[in-house]
C-alpha cells in the first residue's frame, strides 16, 4: 500500500460500499438522479435534503436498486403516519411497497414505523432506510440503541432527513455509527475537545453538549461528514437549475399576549430568566395564549396548530371550530387516522405537539400555521416545513404566540436559525469540493531537506 492510500484509508474518505445503479427511472429530476446515484454507489450513505426535495421517491428508488441487486427485502422505517404516505407515494410511482406492523414480509419493500422495529429480524433484509432519521435521537435510549444495532448488521443503509439539529453536531456521530463509519466516541475524540470534562452521553441525551472543535479540526470534520453524506437546500447547490423549486414567501408574525395574572410579588411582567420561569409562565398564561390563536385562525381555511402542554391542546380543541387534536394518549391507529383525515380534508384544523406531528408529513394544502415557541429550533423548523415546503403554491403565514416574558425564546430560535444556515453552508461547500478533497490525498510536493543537513 502506498503512503497516500494509507492516509486516504485513515481519513475514511472516498470508500464506497455500493454499486452502479441498476434502476434510474425517468421521473427522477436531474438532481434527484444525482443524489440517488451517489447513495447507491456509496452503499451506506446519508442524504440531508430540505423538505419537499423528493427524498421519498429517492429512497424508494434506492430500495428498488438494493432489491434488484441482492434479491432480498428492504425495510423502510418511518415516523408515525408517514408510513401510510410512503405507501401512497410508492403506488404513485408504480413501485411495490407494503405496510407491515407485525414483521410479516408480503413484498420485497416493507414499510413500518420505528416503534414496530422489534417485530423484524435484520437477517431478512439486504437494505434498510431510515426516513426522517433526525427523529431517532428523540426516541428513548433503548429504542435508539436498537435502531443503531439493527442497522449496523445490514450491508446497505440509507439515512434521509432535512437536516441535523444545528446546535447538535453530536447527532452526526450517531448517524456515522449507524452507517458503519466512525463510532460516536471515535468522532468526538478525533474532532472535538471537552473542556468541562463532562460525560459525552449526558451531554448528548440530557444537558446541552459541552464539546467544541479541536484546533484546526472544523474543516476536516466537514470533509469527513461529506465523505458519507450529501446535503442540498435547492437544486442549485448541485449546479442544477432551481426551476419550480422556489419557495413562496414565509411570513412570521409575532403576537405578544399580555398576561392577566402576574407572579407573586410582581407589579408588571418581566422576561423569564430561565427554563423553570418560562415553564411557569406558560402554564399561567394558557387561557390568554389559546384564546389568541382561536381568534386569528380563519375558520374557512386549513390550519396547523402546535402546542406543548396537554392543557393547551384540550383548550384549543374546545375553542376552535372544526378542529381535531392528536394527543399522546391516542393509539397509533387513531393518530394516523386523524393525520390522514386532515390531509384528505375531513376537518379544517389539526392540533398536536411537535414530537407527534413535526416529522415527515406533507401538508402543502395548508398555508396557515400557529405555534407556541419553544427553545427547540429543530422542532420549529420541522413544524413549519410540514406546510412551507416545495410544492406549496401559496405564501405561508406562521403566527407565533407568546407572552412578553417569553420573548427570549424567539431570540434563541433566531440564533439557532443562523447556526443552521452555517451548518448547511459548510455541508454544501464541502460537498461541492468533494473532488478537491480526494485530490488533497495525493502528495504532489516534494520535501526539500534543510541545507544544514
Amino acid at each position: 500500500m502506498k503512503y497516500n492510500e494509507f492516509l486516504a484509508n485513515k481519513s475514511q474518505e472516498g470508500s464506497n460500499h455500493g454499486f452502479k445503479p441498476l434502476f434510474v427511472p425517468d421521473y427522477l429530476i436531474d438532481f434527484q438522479a444525482d443524489m440517488l446515484g451517489y447513495a447507491v454507489e456509496k452503499g451506506r450513505a446519508a442524504l440531508f435534503e430540505d423538505c419537499g426535495m423528493g427524498k421519498t421517491v429517492q429512497f424508494l428508488v434506492w430500495a428498488e436498486n438494493i432489491i434488484r441487486k441482492t434479491n432480498k427485502p428492504v425495510l423502510i422505517l418511518s415516523p408515525l403516519a408517514v408510513a401510510a404516505q410512503t405507501v401512497r407515494e410508492a403506488e404513485k410511482f408504480d413501485i411495490e411497497a407494503v405496510r407491515s406492523n407485525d414483521g410479516q414480509l408480503k413484498k420485497k419493500m416493507v414499510v413500518t414505523n420505528y416503534e414496530k422495529l422489534h417485530f423484524f429480524d435484520w437477517k431478512d433484509f439486504g437494505g434498510v432506510v431510515c426516513d426522517e432519521s433526525s427523529c431517532i435521537k428523540s426516541a428513548n435510549a433503548a429504542r435508539r440503541a436498537d435502531i443503531t444495532e439493527f442497522m449496523r448488521k445490514i450491508p446497505y443503509r440509507l439515512l434521509c432527513t432535512a437536516t441535523a439539529a444545528p446546535n447538535d453536531y453530536l447527532e452526526l456521530g450517531t448517524s456515522s455509527e449507524a452507517l458503519g463509519y466512525l463510532g460516536f466516541m471515535d468522532m468526538l475524540n478525533r474532532f472535538f475537545k471537552n473542556d468541562q470534562n463532562n460525560s459525552a452521553m449526558r451531554g448528548m441525551y440530557g444537558e446541552a453538549p459541552k464539546w467544541r472543535f479541536r484546533g484546526h479540526a472544523e474543516l476536516p470534520f466537514w470533509r469527513w461528514v461529506c465523505s458519507w453524506s450529501r446535503a442540498i437546500r435547492r437544486p442549485s447547490d448541485l449546479g442544477y437549475n432551481d426551476g419550480d423549486f422556489v419557495l413562496p414567501e414565509l411570513k412570521e408574525v409575532d403576537h405578544i399576549v399580555e398576561s392577566k395574572t402576574l407572579p407573586p410579588g410582581m407589579l408588571f411582567p418581566m422576561a423569564a430568566r430561565n427554563l423553570p420561569e418560562q415553564r411557569e409562565e406558560s402554564k399561567r398564561t394558557i387561557n390568554e395564549r389559546c384564546e389568541k390563536i382561536a381568534g386569528i385562525m380563519d375558520t374557512d381555511k386549513p390550519g396547523f396548530i402546535g402546542c406543548h402542554l396537554n392543557a393547551e391542546g384540550d383548550l384549543l380543541e374546545k375553542l376552535i371550530p372544526d378542529s381535531v387534536q392528536i394527543a399522546g394518549k391516542d393509539s397509533d391507529e387513531s393518530k394516523e387516522r386523524k393525520i390522514m383525515g386532515f390531509v384528505d380534508g375531513e376537518f379544517k384544523k389539526l392540533i398536536t405537539k411537535p414530537k407527534i406531528g413535526a416529522w415527515g408529513l406533507n401538508f402543502q394544502h395548508c398555508n396557515h400555521i400557529a405555534y407556541f415557541p419553544s427553545h427547540s429550533y429543530e422542532q420549529y423548523y420541522q413544524w413549519v416545513r410540514r406546510c412551507w415546503r416545495f410544492g406549496q403554491k401559496k405564501d405561508v403565514q406562521v403566527d407565533l404566540v407568546m407572552t412578553e416574558g417569553q420573548y427570549k425564546v424567539i431570540t434563541n430560535l433566531k440564533r439557532k436559525a443562523k447556526q443552521a444556515d452555517v451548518m448547511f453552508e459548510n455541508l454544501v461547500a464541502q460537498m461541492n469540493n468533494a473532488k478537491g478533497i480526494k485530490q488533497s490525498n495525493n502528495i504532489i510536493n516534494k520535501m526539500e531537506a534543510p541545507t544544514w543537513l
